[in-house]
Parts: C-alpha cells; sequence; structure tokens
C-alpha cells in the first residue's frame, strides 16, 4: 500500500476508465400506470443476516449476459439538466410525488410484488433492489428480461437502481465495526469490484429506463477524518463517470455508512459539487442514529441535490437503540417533512422502505405502513 506523506494511506481501487462513451437509450418512456410498497425488518444494531455468497467479480457480475439482454441504444447523447430529465414525467393530479416502494420489502417474488404495487396500492413507480433471492446486479439475461417484462404486464415506472455500490470496507482503513454485519439484500462485492459493479448498475439503469443509481459511501468508521478527502474523491470520480451516460448518482444517508445524517450529507453535497450527485435522502436513517432528521437535518440540505427520498419511521428504546415502525407511528416528522419537499420543489420519488415486521410477514407489514405513509400525507394535505 503507498502511503502519502503525512502516514495516510492511499485507497487500493482500481481507476474507472473512461472508455467509450455509452450512448444514451432512446427517448420512449413507458406509460406510468402503477407503482410499488414494501417492508422489512431491521433490528438496530443487531440487524438480521441475510445469508450471501461471495462470488467472484465476473461471476457477480455478468456483464456480458446484460449486455446480450439489453436492447440497442442511442448514440445521440445529450446535455446533461438536473432536473430536465424528470419534468416531462411528473405525474398528473395532486399528489405531488412519485409515490414508491421498494420491491423487496414487500417479497421476493417479484411478479407478486408488483401485482400488489401496482393493482393493490394503485401506484406508478417502483424501486429495484433485490428479487428472487438476487440482487438486481447479480440477476441474469433471462432474469432482467423476465423482470422488465413484468415492469411492462403492470406498467411500472423505475425510480432508480437502488444498489449496493460502495457497500464496503475502505481500503486501508482500520476495519469498520459495520463490515458486512448488516443486509445487505444478497449482494456481496468487495472493494476491488467497485468499478465494475458501477458499470454494471449503468447498463442496468439504461436496461430499466430510469436514470438514477443508489449508492452509499462505506461502511462506518470511528473516526473517517483522514480517509474523507479520499473518499469523496471516489464519489466524485463514479459521479464523473455516470454523467457521460446522463445518470444521477444519488447518495445514501445511511446509519452504517460514513454519511448518515443531514448534516453529514451537507457538507458531502458541498464538498462535491457535481451537479449529477445528489441524496437519497433518508430521514429514518437519520433518526436511527441519534439525529434530528426534520428540521434540524433537512434544514442544512441544498434543496436542489435532493434526487430521491426514502420514507420509514423510528422509535427510540430506552437503551438509546432503536426499532423500525410503521410510517406516522414513530418519532419522525413526516408530516412536516412531506409539506416542506412540496415547499421546496421536490417532485421526485417517496420511496416506501419500512424495515418493520410488526405485522407478522413483509407484505402485511408494508401494507400496514403505506396506510399509515398514505394518512400522513393526508394530514399533510396531499391527496397520493
Amino acid at each position: 500500500m503507498r502511503r502519502k506523506k503525512g502516514g495516510h494511506s492511499t485507497n487500493s481501487f482500481g481507476t474507472i476508465s473512461a472508455g467509450k462513451p455509452v450512448g444514451q437509450s432512446a427517448n420512449a418512456r413507458r406509460k406510468t400506470v402503477a407503482s410499488q410498497t414494501a417492508s422489512i425488518i431491521f433490528k438496530g444494531a443487531e440487524d438480521e443476516h441475510m445469508e450471501y455468497t461471495r462470488r467472484s467479480v465476473l461471476a457477480g457480475l455478468g456483464m456480458a449476459a446484460l449486455e446480450a439482454a439489453m436492447p440497442p441504444l442511442a448514440t445521440k447523447s445529450e446535455v446533461f439538466s438536473e432536473m430536465a430529465p424528470l419534468a416531462a414525467e411528473i405525474d398528473t393530479g395532486t399528489c405531488p410525488f412519485r409515490l414508491a416502494v421498494i420491491n423487496d420489502e414487500i417479497t421476493q417474488g417479484f411478479e407478486k410484488a408488483c401485482q400488489i404495487v401496482s393493482r393493490d396500492f394503485s401506484l406508478h413507480w417502483i424501486e429495484l433492489r433485490a428479487m428472487w433471492n438476487k440482487n438486481v446486479t447479480e440477476l441474469n439475461a433471462k432474469e432482467l428480461e423476465d423482470a422488465r417484462k413484468l415492469l411492462g404486464e403492470y406498467k411500472l415506472q423505475v425510480t432508480d437502481i437502488a444498489s449496493p455500490l460502495f457497500k464496503t470496507d475502505w481500503p486501508g482503513a482500520p476495519r469498520s465495526s459495520q463490515s458486512e454485519s448488516r443486509d445487505q439484500f444478497h449482494a456481496s462485492f468487495d472493494a476491488s469490484a467497485q468499478d465494475k459493479l458501477l458499470d454494471r448498475c449503468i447498463s442496468l439503469a439504461k436496461f430499466f429506463d430510469t436514470n438514477r443509481i443508489r449508492c452509499f459511501d462505506f461502511w462506518r468508521l470511528d473516526d473517517q477524518r483522514p480517509y474523507r478527502d479520499a473518499i469523496n474523491a471516489k464519489l466524485q470520480q463514479a459521479a464523473e463517470r455516470c454523467a457521460k451516460d446522463n445518470i444521477i448518482l444519488l447518495l445514501e444517508n445511511e446509519m452504517s455508512c460514513n454519511t448518515a445524517t443531514g448534516e453529514e450529507a451537507a457538507a458531502v453535497l458541498k464538498a462535491i459539487p457535481d451537479r449529477n450527485f445528489m441524496l437519497n435522502w433518508d430521514p429514518g436513517n437519520a433518526a436511527a442514529i441519534g439525529s434530528t432528521p426534520y428540521p434540524t437535518g433537512y434544514e442544512l440540505l441544498p434543496k436542489n441535490r435532493i434526487g430521491h427520498c426514502h420514507c420509514k419511521d423510528v422509535v427510540r428504546r430506552s437503551d438509546h437503540k432503536y426499532d423500525w415502525a410503521p410510517v406516522g407511528g414513530g418519532i419522525v416528522d413526516w408530516v412536516g417533512q412531506l409539506q416542506a419537499l412540496q415547499r421546496d420543489g421536490y417532485h421526485n420519488a417517496v420511496s416506501l422502505e419500512t424495515h418493520w415486521r410488526g405485522a407478522g410477514t413483509p407484505e402485511a407489514s408494508t401494507r400496514t405502513s403505506m396506510d399509515g405513509l398514505r394518512k400522513t400525507l393526508t394530514k399533510a394535505g396531499f391527496s397520493c
């Protein structure tokens, strides 16, 4: 490992190759007539572990299979705008947001998830993370085609690829106490695989006709200060790679990663000014680590850099740990947060990620939490 002056380790990531730019997909967009909902329980620092097998980079990513499954891409490039890709698709009606759900929060059965999202919840949008006990980044060509066919059948539009990008240890830093101890939703990619994983996610975004990819910023370190500049450089490099294909890279604030709160997110966004590097704002995650997401954390955020929003709730315990709760049943001021998002011009996804199984099963808990979300939206003055 090479070391900089002062004793700080440089990272050992491979460099993202610029290569030949891939053209943006054609403008044709599926009509939006439905979306989804989901719910799975976590238990604070003692989150349930999902079993997964560490695959080799080539086998895990399956790039050749994906390329074979994808339709031809147009070669005409377009000038990137942080607002333009969404402006033409804002739903009509009184709901200011793209109400959605992460598919595997309902069930690993993708058709069942689509059916519930489309027919039972009457939504237009779905967020893709895992299905058929595989992370979306590990689906083979046939599974990808099957998934896209189901999306068309149920007339669902994809909000983003909820990838596990950069949810791994930072090379050269002390091993994080969070390392591999949390649910990665059937995904396992070490640091050396991240550049390949990013390319895979870009291809998936095009395949599923979305312009957004979710990422993280590595398992949380006890002291991230010696590594923060290098982490930011890696995130900026990834954003620059995404910009070549008019893709928005969404950093999620996650309590087990180095950006967990509104305060921390504001600092990272300031350090990385790229317009296509935006925040997946998750007030529940911020609350889980002890922060006050709204109004305190939210007030610090640059509002035009919020590109996605996850919706879940939290209750604090007497031992200072936390449990997940159905939306509206915890400490997050979701009425105030939703009103503020609308006031500040946010019209993108509000995606249910309940993480709560108090109703007994993921599906039943999702139904309860979606009911809570809709009641909360009504209290905020919206009909969704």
